[in-house]
This record gives C-alpha cells, sequence and structure tokens, in this order.
C-alpha cells in the first residue's frame, strides 16, 4: 500500500524593508497563542531580537519561545535550514510544528526566496505558500521604494502590507504612502500593522482585484496588471495560457496569483501561483472564498504589456475581440510568442 502524501505544512515569508518595523511585528505576533504550533526562520544576523522570548534550548539551531512557537537562524543555504527542520521534525526531536514563516532580511528579494519553494520537489511537496506580508513604514515608504528596487520588489510581491509607524506618520504621509501601495500592488490587501494577527501570516490570501477590468497600474518598470472574467477555461486551455505565459513573458513576471475559474468544475477555483517561469502545483479551494466566481488573476512584472492577460486569457477562453489573435493563432502561427513575434 502507497503511503499517504502528508497534508504540505503553510509557509508565510515576512518581508520589508531596513527599519520598516519587522521586528516589533513578529515579536509580537510571536507571543500571540494562535502560533504557538508554528516554527520560524529568521535570518543569521539577528535582525529579529527574539532573546527575551527564548525558554529553553529544543535542538540545535532551534530554540522555544514563549508562546510554544519554534525559532531558528537561517545558516547559509535556505534549502537545508528547511529540510533540517522538517528532519528534526519528522524524527520527533523537535515538535511537530504545523505552520512556518520565513523572515528575510531588509535587503532581500523575495523572489529568490518564493523560487526556491516552489523549485525543489521535495520542499515544494512539504510546504504551501500561505501568504507574503511585507511591512511598510508609513512616514518614509514611498522615499524608500524610490530609492530601493529591493524595497519596491518586497510590496510588488505581497499579498497583504501592513503599514507600520502609523502612529508617527501625518495625515499626508499616510496617505501618500496608501496611494503608492495602491498603484504598485493594487492587489494586496493593506492593513494596520498595530492590529495584525496570526491571519496576516497564515489566512488564505485570496487576490483582491477591482472590478476593473483589465486594469494596469505602473510604478517605475513594475507593473500590476489585473483580470476579472466570467468566461471559464477548460483545464486543458488553462495549461496552454499558463504554458504560453510562462515561455513568452517569463523574464518580466516577478509574480502571478490568483483564482481561475475551470469548466469542468466551476463550483471550486483553482489556486494560480507562479514566480517567473516557475509555477506552483495547481491546487483546488473547496469553493469561491468570497461568493465571486469570477477568474480574477494579478500579474506583477516589469515591463509586462497592459492588455496581455486580457489578451492571453480572451484567446484560451474562447472571447476574442475580432482585432485580437485566437487561441489557434498563438500556439500555431510562426509569428506567436514561442516563434518570437505576437504579444513578445
Amino acid at each position: 500500500m502507497t503511503a499517504q502524501r502528508p497534508e504540505p505544512i503553510p509557509l508565510a515569508v515576512l518581508t520589508g524593508f531596513l527599519g520598516a518595523g519587522k521586528t516589533t511585528l513578529l515579536n509580537r505576533l510571536l507571543r500571540d497563542p494562535a502560533l504557538a504550533d508554528a516554527a520560524v526562520v529568521i535570518n543569521e544576523a539577528g535582525e529579529i531580537a527574539v532573546d527575551h522570548l527564548l525558554v529553553e534550548h529544543v535542538a540545535d539551531g532551534v530554540v522555544a519561545l514563549a508562546g510554544g512557537c519554534l525559532c531558528c537562524s537561517l545558516r547559509g543555504d535556505l534549502i537545508n535550514t528547511l529540510e533540517d527542520l522538517l528532519r528534526a521534525r519528522d524524527n520527533g526531536r523537535i515538535p511537530p510544528f504545523r505552520r512556518l514563516a520565513i523572515e528575510t532580511s531588509g535587503l532581500a528579494d523575495p523572489v529568490p526566496i518564493l523560487q526556491t519553494l516552489t523549485l525543489h520537489p521535495y520542499l515544494a511537496m512539504r510546504y504551501r505558500l500561505a501568504a507574503v506580508l511585507a511591512v511598510v513604514d508609513a512616514t518614509s515608504g514611498p522615499e524608500t521604494i524610490a530609492a530601493h528596487p529591493e524595497a519596491a520588489r518586497q510590496v510588488a510581491m505581497a499579498d497583504r502590507i501592513a503599514l507600520s509607524k502609523l502612529d508617527l506618520a501625518t495625515a499626508e504621509d499616510i496617505a501618500r504612502t496608501s496611494a503608492l501601495l495602491g498603484r504598485l500592488n493594487p492587489a494586496a490587501t493593506v492593513i494596520d500593522a498595530r492590529e495584525a494577527e496570526a491571519d496576516a501570516l497564515f489566512g488564505e490570501a485570496a487576490p483582491r482585484v477591482r472590478d476593473m477590468a483589465p486594469l494596469a497600474e505602473a510604478h517605475g518598470a513594475i507593473r500590476a496588471i489585473s483580470l476579472a472574467s466570467e468566461a471559464p477555461l477548460t483545464r486543458a486551455s488553462y495549461d496552454m495560457f499558463v504554458d504560453l505565459l510562462r515561455s513568452a513573458h517569463a523574464p518580466k513576471l516577478l509574480r502571478l496569483k490568483g483564482l481561475v475559474k475551470i469548466a469542468e468544475d466551476p463550483a471550486r477555483p483553482l489556486v494560480v501561483q507562479g514566480v517567473r517561469h516557475v509555477f506552483a502545483e495547481p491546487r483546488f479551494l473547496d469553493s469561491w472564498p468570497d461568493g465571486d466566481d469570477r477568474t480574477r488573476l494579478v500579474a506583477i512584472g516589469e515591463g509586462l504589456a497592459p492588455d496581455l492577460l486580457a489578451t492571453l486569457y480572451a484567446a484560451f477562453a474562447g472571447t476574442v475581440a475580432p482585432d485580437r489573435p485566437d487561441r489557434a493563432a498563438l500556439l500555431d502561427n510562426p509569428l506567436s510568442p514561442r516563434g518570437g513575434g505576437l504579444l513578445s
């Protein structure tokens, strides 16, 4: 009899630029009893001050925190750290954590981390990306994002954005920062860091898509494109849609996320998660999380064409306009993206 594959462990990524307030937020969240079943990986530089929370040594490089949560340092390779945690968990050397959070350094680009989690066959089987939470300083967010590409990418990759230092920010600061975040990542949910709870890290992150379809917003080279569509895709069309998007536009694609309506099973949305050319194994939710059964996709990229998602999706859903290519034109035409022409 084949052994049953273990349920993947939800994994959250906490990011934010230097000084944004990740330390304050994470320290507060780790006191929450709701995270007693969690493990946390922090960077080796010790940017996060958790010493006052440590209560006991559990295993090499792993400590138990006040609420029962486990914490370890990222020593070298991320893959080795995550594999070591799984081995220690499976062998009973540490308590069986049921959730994992990774805190990135302030200068980290989240793209390689998400690619690692998706590309590695064993890690992709054992972990499931729950959400990316970015912390942004409300007093200086626009200046930081303008000066540092890493900060812009951290925001662009996020499912949720926690605004910090709101007590120090003026009304003008908050308005400027909120407006920029809305342009840079219109799909993200923005929350007050002071009110963030465990669900900010581990709650299911359904994409927010405005009712304008398609929508494109740009900030420098980074552009957010969102699409909402009633038309379903067959599963075969979905596979071709993703394959074409990945093969033709991966270098420009920071992240693609969303829910897709599949013709063979319209009551259950298919979750899409992609980073560059790497896409997670698609999975179905039991039901639409908010009663809205439209396909909702958000692409965050650098130099993406504004109508990219709408054009590709319409071609594979069979709802093309007279002046747009259909699926056959995209797949069979020698001037298609695979041949270096159409939509490239």
